[in-house]
């Protein structure tokens, strides 16, 4: 069953084959968690859109139609789960760098080993904060479509789907928002480049 497409484990799910389910979130579990930590900017509240996310999946497996990726279908519930998350905080808490999962996601390949200058770890931290500083300053529709395009790897058609937006609309906002982060990181005297 491992070598099955996700639509395939889709289609098991929807007979009552909660094994192909099991796998279908082990697949996408990940990804879903790192978009949701992007979004809210926090890991608790990642795992909590992660797990809602496949929960809902779950209850709607038999209303899956089949028009889209069953992952494009995953992505946009969580996309949502996300935002109503974000909307629904009473208050806007600031989560500090310290205890954000995207800062330890961008370092955790540039971690100091033997050898490695100590000065050039603090300045990839620097650089790293000034970035996700950069993201969160843009609207929600720019960050989540920037996200998703640009972290993920996503293609314009895919977010398309996901987001309901034209794949024009999609560039554009790309576009928009490579545009705002480059502006943010020349301010900081990081030179914005931004690919």
């Amino acid at each position: 069953m491992a070598g099955a497409s996700d639509r395939e484990l889709l289609e098991r799910a929807k007979t009552g084959d909660a094994e192909a389910f099991g796998l279908l979130v082990r697949r996408h579990q990940k990804r879903i968690f790192r978009l949701a930590a992007h979004l809210t900017r926090s890991a608790a509240e990642a795992e909590d859109v992660t797990q809602e996310t496949f929960v809902r999946a779950y209850q709607a497996v038999d209303r899956f139609d089949g028009r889209s990726e069953p992952f494009t279908w995953l992505y946009r519930i969580a996309v949502n789960l996300s935002l109503n998350h974000i909307r629904s905080r009473k208050t806007r808490q600031s989560v500090g760098n310290e205890d954000d999962p995207r800062l330890e996601a961008l370092l955790a390949e540039t971690r100091p080993s033997l050898g490695r200058d100590p000065s050039r770890s603090t300045d990839e931290k620097r650089t790293a904060e000034a970035l996700l500083a950069g993201i969160d300053s843009l609207s929600e529709t720019l960050r989540t479509t920037l996200l998703l395009v640009c972290l993920d790897g996503l293609s314009h058609e895919e977010a398309s789907k996901i987001l309901g937006a034209p794949e024009g609309t999609i560039a554009w906002r790309i576009h928009e928002a490579r545009r705002k982060l480059k502006a943010f990181l020349t301010e900081r005297g990081l030179g914005g480049e931004v690919e």
